[in-house]
């Protein structure tokens, strides 16, 4: 009798791990597959389903006739598995390949103008730019370029073709200007490394620029004990400075009167000094042997040294990775503990290393602002508790004790500022940082934050009556103005964009255009009567404080200026595009007058030693377009408009240039740029980066950056 077959077991494992003769868990992948990394994890039969599979499946099943056979239903749900799993190799192969990218709210924007950039937009809200990123850098939401971009696309396309006619001599004066440049950045530039010296200008300018420091930054950023850095002074002059003065506090002073020679006078005539004495700071900075001077006074000269590099336009756009360096130092000397929390200590050395962690405070989110990087710093990291109020006169007494809040002191205006801190810097980590969602919700919530702070800030410097006791300058007044409005501005300006295309951020629009006019008339509170300069390249009168440093120095002041500029020409440009009358279209007298100032003002950057021309250039481009879009004139001739008024801004920026190049002495100007006619090849002028300063600055081997200028891209870069 022949024995009864026995029916045999369908396979539920995968080949591999049959073959392999391991236990499969039937997963599609297989735990197996995954760990040996095989591709091709296939079942013969259908293995076990699990919940999920069970589901995908049987909805597979239910497209399948009910006349169907039993074989032709389980082959079709061996195929969806197949299927699927050839699904999950494909997304998993593109998900590690480098090439790809599961962003796809990234936006890539070339021209012969501007290179490539790559803006990306945020998933939250549509049609806003989260970052930019171009040259292998990545630029953060508060950096000017996420709107600076995007928003002048229009320009930039009418100005691509044009330009590269013959008949255009644009390019070439840009290119004349780059050269003329470069010649006299190496004129001033000293050679590098360059040690310390103990040569000073004479006693009477020395004075002027102590105390042209004393009485602007100092006012508002602490770093010094203003009595104990006068005896210093004093001593090292009673000395003589052939008597070997203490190298340290000589950075230091010099560091202060590159500061204080940014406000000196209307024409930064001191560059050059300037420019030297940052130098010599980096030089002593990067001794080897720093370790042994970590303490107090080589804080204080980290921070003016980074002070003094935007003042001279010394590598400012770097200032936010060194600013990086500073806070880590500060943290090893332990500024961010409180004294109290420390060892004993005279209330002289507890107060100035308050002073001190609050200005670093302020240079960190100061510069996150700036370039677009993460604050460095969270309201965890530290609990150093603000300045006492206290004059510096009473520092030096034995058991001083601190004058009540309403009573104004040297550090009023600072611990006034330190209250906004928690609002601005929130501002910041929402703008910049990487795990923020930026959603507009948010941006509303901090920005109601942010007012009821300033408004409190204005409160308590109100309330110092002039005619009673000391009160706040003038120029203090207006640098917390224009400190606050940026945040303002940078805080609503992402939304700028949109909110030209519709109504849903119209708040932000209206917010991002008063804080650009308080920003404008701080710091250039004469702008209505500047006129712009004869042929003789005369300007206004004399400047106050701010109106200098803004113009120049570069940095805070400096880039919000520009941004204003900016966003407002924006907003001109917006309504005449929009307006549907066929009569003349009234713009706001008020915004109209800030773009036309900023021609002279523009022009007057350049006549202080300003050597990048580009902002000039723009801002007179801005100009031409709006008044173009007044008149009427047909899209097609404005390219033809725009290029005549930015070659007439050319010429007159040469001939500043030309200028400034004779103060150096004709024969070596001239054989300095036939050098520089001759080396200097087209593809490796940098861009055009109209918010920051060609000054030169190579101490260890930094490649300063370019705007707007892409590897490989024709010389046409240098226009937009």
């Amino acid at each position: 009798m022949e024995p009864e077959r026995r029916r045999r077991r369908p396979a539920v494992s995968c080949t591999l791990c049959r073959r392999r003769k391991i236990r499969c868990n039937r997963e599609t992948p297989c735990s197996n597959c995954v760990r040996s990394k095989n591709e091709a994890c296939v079942y013969e039969n259908q293995p076990p389903p699990h919940r999920e599979q069970r589901r995908r499946q049987d909805d597979g099943a239910s497209s399948v006739s009910t006349s169907s056979t039993a074989p032709d239903a389980d082959s079709l749900r061996t195929r969806i598995t197949q299927l699927e799993i050839q699904l999950y190799q494909a997304t998993k192969s593109s998900a590690q390949s480098p090439a790809s990218t599961s962003d796809s709210n990234i936006e890539a924007h070339t021209s012969h103008l501007g290179g490539t950039f790559f803006i990306h937009h945020s998933t939250q809200s549509q049609g806003v730019v989260r970052s930019v990123s171009h040259k292998g850098r990545l630029f953060g939401q508060s950096n000017w370029m996420n709107y600076g971009v995007p928003l002048a696309n229009d320009i930039a396309g009418l100005l691509d073709d044009y330009v590269n006619r013959d008949s255009s001599n644009l390019l070439r004066g840009v290119m004349r200007c780059k050269r003329m440049a470069r010649a006299i950045k190496a004129q001033r530039a000293p050679t590098w490394p360059c040690p310390p010296t103990p040569d000073l200008p004479p006693k009477d300018t020395t004075d002027t620029l102590v105390e042209c420091y004393l009485r602007t930054t100092e006012t508002v950023y602490r770093v010094v004990h203003i009595p104990t850095f006068r005896k210093e002074y004093e001593a090292l002059w009673a000395a003589g400075t052939e008597a070997n003065p203490d190298p340290s506090f000589l950075v230091l002073l010099k560091l202060v009167l590159a500061i204080g020679a940014a406000t000196y006078d209307d024409q930064y005539s001191l560059r050059p000094s300037a420019i030297r004495w940052v130098y010599e700071a980096e030089a002593w900075l990067s001794d080897p042997r720093r370790k042994a001077r970590l303490g107090i006074q080589y804080i204080q000269t980290n921070i003016l040294y980074l002070i003094a590099r935007e003042a001279a336009a010394v590598g400012e756009d770097l200032v936010w990775i060194s600013t990086g360096e500073l806070f880590r130092v500060a943290v090893f000397v332990g500024l961010h503990r409180d004294p109290t929390r420390l060892s004993p200590r005279p209330v002289i050395a507890a107060e100035m290393q308050r002073r001190l962690w609050n200005t670093i405070l302020e240079l960190c989110i100061q510069s996150s602002l700036n370039c677009g990087g993460p604050p460095l710093v969270t309201l965890e990291d530290f609990d150093t508790d603000p300045p006492g109020n206290f004059d510096d006169e009473q520092l030096t007494s034995q058991d001083p004790v601190a004058r009540a809040d309403n009573e104004y002191t040297g550090v009023s205006v600072t611990t006034a500022l330190r209250r906004t801190f928690a609002a601005r810097l929130a501002v910041a980590r929402l703008l910049n940082h990487i795990g923020s969602t930026g959603t507009y919700e948010e941006t509303l919530r901090l920005d109601g934050e942010l007012r009821a702070s300033y408004k409190a800030l204005r409160r308590t410097l109100q309330n110092f009556d002039p005619s009673i006791g000391p009160s706040p300058t003038q120029f203090q007044l207006r640098m917390v103005d224009l400190i606050m409005n940026r945040y303002l501005l940078s805080l609503h300006v992402p939304f700028l964009a949109p909110a030209l295309r519709g109504t849903a951020y119209a708040y932000s629009r209206t917010a991002v255009i008063d804080a650009a006019l308080k920003i404008w008339y701080a710091t250039n509170p004469s702008s209505a009567v500047v006129a712009m300069p004869g042929a003789n390249g005369a300007t206004s009168p004399r400047k106050d404080d701010l109106e200098r440093l803004t113009a120049c120095g570069t940095g805070f002041g400096r880039t919000g200026a520009m941004q204003a500029v900016l966003v407002i020409a924006t907003e001109l440009r917006t309504q005449l595009q929009e307006e549907d009358s066929l009569g003349p279209v009234p713009l706001r007298r008020d915004l109209l007058s800030v773009v036309e100032d900023s021609v002279a003002w523009s022009l007057w950057c350049i006549e202080a030693g300003e050597t990048n021309v580009k902002g000039h250039i723009f801002v007179c481009l801005m100009l031409s377009y709006i008044q173009a879009l007044m008149r009427g004139v047909r899209r097609d001739e404005i390219p033809e408009i725009l290029v005549k008024d930015a070659e007439e801004s050319e010429q007159r920026s040469f001939a500043v240039l030309e200028q400034m190049m004779g103060r150096y002495g004709t024969e070596q100007a001239a054989s300095e740029l036939d050098q520089m006619s001759l080396n200097m090849a087209p593809e490796l002028m940098e861009g055009w980066d109209f918010m920051m300063s060609d000054a030169s600055y190579n101490p260890g081997n930094v490649d300063p950056m370019g705007w707007m200028f892409d590897q490989g891209s024709t010389p046409m870069s240098l226009l937009w």
